[in-house]
């Protein structure tokens, strides 16, 4: 009994289905309907952010709890509606546009007794364009470098965790798409357990709010903002050592072709140096984030 006790404790019954919607009237209803037949969740919380159609009401319809904001604010800030308002101990996002198998999301939740966050790590059959997937694939690829862990997908939106981690770093949360940027990274620097699911993504309803060339960029910075936050010498130590190469490299050949040492490596040289003393000094006070960080 205890076990069954155990279990319905950290299982859907436990847990609070956030989907951030705007203008997604056309699917959000049958999004619904196929999540709460698929599971016996808390709750399921449907985010309308400032949308001109018809979503609060197909959502309420189908079942859902909703709020809705007063005006568009962007999709990190619906989710971080969702996570404040979630009366589950978990909390499992999803798209409203129907990318998402409900037959997952379920499978995403059982894994949360041994990991703090689940990500559905999207496949290569996955609905997005060549172009997208290579701007993600390069992305996948930076971040693992910088977070010394294998990342398969670092955009996916489809993830459950628990709450009280994720309402940790629900200030890092920006108001735009990178919140699964953020949300990964940030889990993974804190030394939280994440776990990478497969799961493949159905075409989705409508276009997508997503503009490649900007938001990709954005997805860029943000990478670089959090590692900053977490583990700086990750960024710092690798440029600081291209500059002193650079320099050094400069310098030797100064040497030997005109038997002197140019400003130009000097300046590289010192430059290197300074590079590495920021990072030090910025590892350093990373480090002091989770100084009196209460035990989980």
């Amino acid at each position: 009994m205890a076990d069954a006790t155990d279990a319905a404790a950290r299982g859907p019954e436990a847990t609070t289905v956030v989907i951030p919607a705007f203008n997604e009237a056309g699917a959000i209803g049958a999004v619904v309907r196929a999540l709460a037949a698929s599971a016996p969740w808390r709750e399921i919380l449907v985010v309308d952010d400032g949308s001109s159609d018809e979503t609060a009401k197909e959502a309420s319809a189908a079942g859902a709890r909703v709020i809705r904001h007063p005006y568009n604010k962007g999709n990190g800030a619906a989710v971080k509606t969702g996570i404040r308002q979630a009366c589950g101990a978990f909390i499992l996002i999803a798209d409203g546009d129907g990318q998402h198998r409900p037959s997952d999301a379920a499978r995403l939740v059982s894994h949360l007794d041994e990991y703090d966050l689940v990500v559905g790590a999207r496949s290569r059959r996955t609905h997005a364009s060549a172009a997208r997937r290579i701007g993600n694939a390069t992305l996948n690829r930076l971040a693992s470098f910088l977070t010394e862990r294998p990342i398969p997908d670092l955009t996916s939106g489809f993830r459950a965790a628990r709450r009280d981690a994720l309402v940790e770093f629900i200030h890092l949360l920006p108001n735009g798409f990178s919140t699964p940027t953020t949300t990964t990274l940030a889990f993974i620097k804190a030394g939280y357990s994440v776990r990478f699911e497969p799961v493949d993504a159905a075409q989705r309803e409508g276009a997508s709010k997503i503009r490649l060339g900007s938001d990709g960029v954005h997805f860029f910075l943000i990478l670089l903002k959090v590692i900053t936050i977490f583990s700086p010498l990750r960024l710092f130590a690798p440029v600081s050592a291209a500059f002193f190469a650079i320099g050094a490299g400069y310098g030797v050949w100064t040497i030997a072709t005109q038997s002197h040492v140019t400003n130009s490596s000097v300046l590289l040289i010192v430059l290197s140096v300074v590079l590495l003393l920021v990072g030090l000094v910025s590892e350093q006070i990373a480090s002091l984030r989770f100084e009196g960080r209460p035990p989980r």
